[in-house]
């Protein structure tokens, strides 16, 4: 399945995109992760999308990425079951619209089977959702070395109107 984007496309990972999928998220969470986060979260971050959760997130088919009108993958997003993980875009492309169809890529994908999707939103990203219609449930703090935290909301957005829920199968009890 691959997407048509605005200036761009999305497609799934293959097995050979794991490296670039690594490069993508581990370059954005050195570059943008510690403006919002301590040491010990970054490290957290980085070591929680290590390359086994990687390979295995593709190897189950649940891994896109997007990939620039120049042919180059800028930002990749993991959609597993009704749940959004792993949304990376490199920060030379923040702001261009790449996250926000990756988003919108995995609302589509969701939608297809559940009415709601849910997420768990770093600082970094949490404006984004927002914009893009996402719903604070929760907040969650998490101890690192160095006696740092980590902190985050999970978020959820509704994806098809209440009486399609009977349908649809949802991971997450929000």
């Amino acid at each position: 399945m691959e997407a048509e984007q605005r200036n761009g496309k999305i497609r799934p990972a293959c097995s050979d995109d794991w490296q670039t999928v690594r490069d993508i998220t581990r370059e954005t969470i050195q570059a943008v992760y510690p403006h919002y986060y301590p040491a010990g979260a970054v490290t957290f971050f980085l070591h929680h999308h290590n390359d086994e959760a990687i390979r295995k997130d593709i190897a189950e088919n649940c891994v896109y990425l997007y990939i620039s009108a120049n042919g180059q993958a800028v930002g990749t997003v993991t959609v597993r079951e009704n749940d959004i993980g792993r949304l990376f875009v490199l920060p030379a492309y923040q702001g261009c619209g790449c996250g926000g169809a990756l988003i919108a890529f995995a609302e589509r994908l969701i939608a297809a089977q559940y009415p709601e999707a849910v997420l768990d939103a770093s600082f970094a990203a949490k404006a984004l959702y927002l914009r893009h219609g996402w719903q604070e449930t929760g907040y969650h703090i998490i101890a690192c070395e160095n006696g740092d935290y980590l902190c985050h909301d999970t978020m959820k957005k509704r994806l098809r109107p209440a009486e399609a829920q009977e349908q649809g199968g949802q991971k997450h009890d929000t």
